[in-house]
């Protein structure tokens, strides 16, 4: 049994990540602040004796005793939360990322940064692989979170070089799957939802931008697989689904099955947003043998009927409140 500290682990992913370390046997610490996480997203981990919550916000040392691996996932990662206080998001990246630093070094433990497909910025090359460097406005209103990853993997190649702490790199591509916020401003579940409420579905620029979407399941496994990797590997390596879709597809799919009657409606472009995004994941393939298993369809399908039952339930719900204040 691994004892493993789950940075930002009452998030969308990390409590995703907190249940499949639980189900192979491994004794989890779940650290938290509750920035953007959410407790009903861990609810049903609390009666495991081997799950442990901690609250507490990382950009302030945490003396915790001995674990066997760290997964640092601690910040706000939509454009929506991290827009909201720019300042303590790249706060977080920075800090964050210091502080779980010196805990693997005293430690001398594995760690891994789940990193993000921002740091490529408005990307000059398609698809994108790890050896690019990218094309990030440093002064934009999305550069608190671009620039905050990217200094968190100097920050980790830094501890490797300098300190010899055994570390992994991971670039996260779009991901969606259960438990994202609704509020969250990301174009699946935002799209879903007004679909579900026959919306107008919201499109910022032509629809012409693409993206690459992965299913939480599949991200997941490529986590646990990274970090098992030796010593020697480091990364960073694109985890993401390789499917490249137009955002305008994108609408048009989830309307059709999900039998909406919503209407497209376009808004302008938000400064920065980038017009390709789609991973390289070569070496993903080589050297964690990982692709992803679930394509975009079948994973629409379950966050379709995920997102039908929510509403349905917070309609039960302000119809039983309804009913008692008559």
């Amino acid at each position: 049994m691994k004892r493993i500290l789950v940075t930002g682990g009452a998030g969308f992913i990390g409590s995703h990540l907190c249940e499949r370390l639980l189900r192979e046997g491994n004794r989890v610490i779940c650290l938290d602040n509750f920035l953007t996480g959410k407790k009903e997203n861990i609810a049903h981990l609390m009666g495991n004796r081997f799950f442990e919550l901690v609250e507490h916000d990382i950009m302030y040392a945490y003396p915790i005793d001995p674990v066997d691996e760290i997964y640092h996932l601690a910040c706000p990662a939509s454009p929506v939360h991290y827009q909201r206080d720019p300042i303590r998001t790249m706060k977080i990246s920075v800090l964050g990322s210091y502080n779980v630093l010196g805990m693997a070094k005293l430690h001398r433990c594995k760690i891994l940064l789940t990193s993000t497909s921002e740091i490529y910025g408005d990307p000059l090359v398609h698809p994108q692989p790890e050896n690019y460097w990218g094309n990030v406005n440093t002064i934009g209103p999305r550069s608190c979170y671009d620039e905050g990853k990217r200094a968190a993997e100097t920050l980790f190649m830094d501890y490797y070089r300098q300190e010899k702490v055994r570390i992994k790199i991971v670039r996260i591509f779009n991901t969606y799957g259960p438990g994202m916020l609704p509020d969250d401003g990301r174009v699946i579940s935002n799209f879903i939802l007004q679909a579900l409420q026959n919306k107008d579905i919201t499109i910022y620029g032509d629809g012409t931008q693409t993206r690459s979407f992965q299913y939480i399941d599949d991200l997941i496994e490529g986590l646990v697989r990274m970090m098992e990797t030796g010593d020697h590997f480091t990364g960073p390596v694109n985890i993401g689904n390789p499917g490249e879709f137009t955002i305008r597809e994108l609408a048009e799919q989830i309307i059709s099955l999900s039998g909406s009657a919503s209407r497209l409606v376009f808004h302008p472009l938000p400064a920065d947003d980038p017009k390709q995004r789609r991973p390289d994941i070569t070496l993903a393939r080589e050297v964690l043998s990982w692709e992803p298993t679930i394509q975009l369809r079948e994973g629409l399908l379950r966050m379709i009927s995920y997102f039908r039952n929510r509403l349905e339930a917070e309609s039960v719900v302000k119809s039983n409140v309804a009913t008692i204040g008559l």
